[in-house]
């Protein structure tokens, strides 16, 4: 294939998205980025709820919607009612029209719409169906609704180990488990196709939050399979290793220092200007620094708060000490470095106050990606995918006038 300015690896890759929130559409996303067509489908009136998330608390409030954008760039938006008996028929030329399709509904509702994978791939033997849920497919909870911050970050022990001890869970940003799971989708998406290349035929591939979390908690798991002996929930001020914790400038700036191996003590102490804690018979060797590391904290503490910020950075980057700033939201916007390599990468056309979007993480360095595009409107592309689907007039007028298809007027 040439691959042309807005063109790219799957352009000609036809993908029908009938997934809502965040980690179906997030893959079918990151399929568009590499140039497929995305059709996505949403019910008529709200559209998928996801339109409205950006609005509810603790979200940044914002007057644009950011969310939706990101997470749906590219992609055309048709209006189907899929509880309507006269869906049906789009339903199914939309699954002979598609290369890949992409289902989040739980197993019971796919049954009740006709969406399963055994109704849809007689219709098409070179469908990839792909689908994703909170708990999987098989089990007492296959129809339990799942979201990332319920299957993936509580129910996997990633939230039972990442706060500090004495302090409870925290929440964390939405959608961390969705777009970790929308990747391996995406992957998973891909082998099937790989599969049908050799084939011929099409297949269902699945994963699931739960699973997705699983694999992020994977270390420790592996642990607790093996009968591990954990230590104690970290604690800042008494933790396992005081050189692989977080510290406070004067400037009330916080960065995560990671000198914990061997070879980096002499060139922490160096850079920090504490030659005398060389000769501590505290801190003489690694096991030492462990037993005493409630007072190499309490000692670090009153350094780092005597500086700022650059100061830390300054001398850091200069020894050679590994570390990293806590970054603001307002500094990872304009981070030189996520620029540079197109983590942050300009839209086609400004939305709201945004000129850049988040990319998504796959690169092949020689195939470029289509530029981001703006998200839809509810059924902005109704009438044109089905005329694309040879509906005629008549049949169009009919879908509209039933209720099973809604158009942006």
């Amino acid at each position: 294939m040439t691959v042309t300015p807005q063109a790219s690896l799957f352009t000609g890759l036809k993908v029908l998205d009938l997934a809502s929130f965040i980690a179906g559409p997030a893959a079918t996303t990151i399929l568009s980025d590499f140039g497929a067509d995305v059709i996505k489908v949403e019910p008529p009136g709200l559209g998928d709820p996801y339109r409205y998330f950006y609005m509810t608390p603790p979200n940044p409030a914002c007057e644009s919607n950011y969310a939706w954008q990101l997470t749906n760039r590219n992609k055309r938006s048709i209006a189907l009612d899929l509880k309507s008996p006269a869906a049906r028929h789009v339903l199914h030329r939309l699954v002979k029209w598609a290369d890949v399709l992409v289902t989040n509904f739980p197993p019971k509702v796919r049954k009740a719409l006709g969406l399963t994978y055994e109704e849809l791939a007689p219709l098409n033997d070179r469908l990839i169906y792909a689908d994703i849920t909170g708990y999987g497919l098989e089990g007492p909870e296959a129809d339990k609704p799942g979201f990332d911050i319920t299957a993936y970050w509580a129910r996997t022990g990633l939230m039972e180990v990442t706060h500090d001890a004495d302090s409870p869970p925290t929440l964390p940003i939405p959608g961390i488990g969705d777009h970790a799971t929308a990747v391996t989708l995406y992957s998973a998406i891909v082998t099937g196709l790989y599969r049908r290349t050799l084939t011929g035929k099409g297949g269902h591939v699945t994963t699931s939050l739960i699973a997705e979390g699983a694999w992020a908690a994977a270390a420790w798991i592996e642990g607790a399979l093996h009968g591990a002996k954990f230590v104690e929930q970290h604690d800042r001020k008494r933790p396992a290793n005081a050189l692989l914790n977080p510290y406070r400038s004067s400037d009330n700036r916080w960065l995560l220092l990671m000198a914990a191996q061997e070879k980096d003590w002499p060139g922490l102490v160096q850079a920090m200007s504490l030659p005398q804690l060389l000769d501590d018979p505290r801190f003489a060797t690694k096991q030492l620094r462990v037993r005493h590391a409630a007072d190499l904290v309490a000692l670090l503490d009153t350094v780092f708060a005597s500086q700022p910020l650059k100061h830390w950075r300054d001398v850091f980057d200069q020894g050679r000490v590994i570390f990293s700033v806590v970054q603001t939201f307002d500094e990872i916007v304009s981070d030189p470095q996520m620029i540079a390599n197109a983590i942050l990468v300009p839209l086609e056309e400004p939305h709201g106050e945004a000129s850049h979007t988040v990319n998504s993480p796959m690169r092949l360095v020689d195939v470029p990606k289509v530029t981001p595009r703006l998200a839809p409107e509810l059924g902005q592309h109704s009438i044109e995918v089905l005329q694309e689907l040879a509906f005629s007039a008549v049949e169009i007028a009919e879908l509209k006038s039933s209720g099973a298809v809604a158009a942006r007027s």
